[in-house]
């Protein structure tokens, strides 16, 4: 009885041992591939420091905090270098796919848009999509319209049937340098002229 006692706590203890083997073997290679790139790697918490063309992406799985080494940081984040190490820093806004800085957002997550550095679920007052794209731009709004100009033909204000006037209108200085698309600022329109010319013919001098 006793030796069947024996064997059996031999088999648990080989069991036992087997087991530990196979964990140990899984983890390090578990370790091995999750600390490809690193300069120093933690068992529990990956990668610590990478070399100097990689950056660190640390992420949280629950309570545990988890570090790698990436050549191009992942969407939601940026590459920010440093002295010491590389950091994937994280947008600060979660609808941001990619960001130049914490802050400044470079392109949204889908149903949001762009317009300055931040997403918006629609395009803020004063502007609208562009098209093909899921930025948003600001609408050119004119001044009003000038009074038409002289009737003229040929800079000639009579003497003919028929002659052309004009009007025109100004774009805000601030949507002309951010090349913003505006509807008609100029206007022209068939006029009738004086046939004649009492007194000579008179040359316009307005717009013509």
């Amino acid at each position: 009885m006793q030796w069947i006692i024996f064997m059996l706590l031999l088999f648990i203890s080989s069991m036992e041992m087997l087991t530990q083997n196979r964990w140990k073997k899984q983890a390090s290679a578990g370790l091995l591939e999750n600390c490809t790139g690193c300069v120093l790697c933690s068992e529990d918490n990956g990668c610590i420091t990478c070399h100097h063309r990689l950056f660190l992406l640390i992420w949280r799985d629950g309570i545990r905090q988890y570090g790698m080494c990436v050549h191009t940081c992942p969407p939601g984040y940026f590459g920010v270098r440093g002295l010491e190490v590389n950091r994937c820093t994280k947008c600060r806004s979660p609808s941001c796919e990619s960001c130049f800085s914490r802050d400044f957002c470079m392109k949204c997550k889908d149903k949001f848009y762009l317009y300055k550095g931040q997403c918006f679920r629609q395009c803020p007052p004063g502007t609208a999509t562009q098209p093909g794209t899921r930025e948003c731009q600001e609408t050119c709004e004119p001044g009003p319209w000038s009074e038409w100009s002289a009737c003229t033909h040929e800079s000639r204000t009579c003497g003919c049937k028929w002659g052309v006037e004009t009007r025109v209108r100004e774009v805000p200085e601030a949507a002309r340098e951010e090349g913003t698309a505006c509807p008609a600022l100029l206007e022209t329109r068939r006029c009738r002229m004086k046939k004649h010319c009492p007194g000579g013919e008179h040359v316009a001098t307005g717009p013509g």
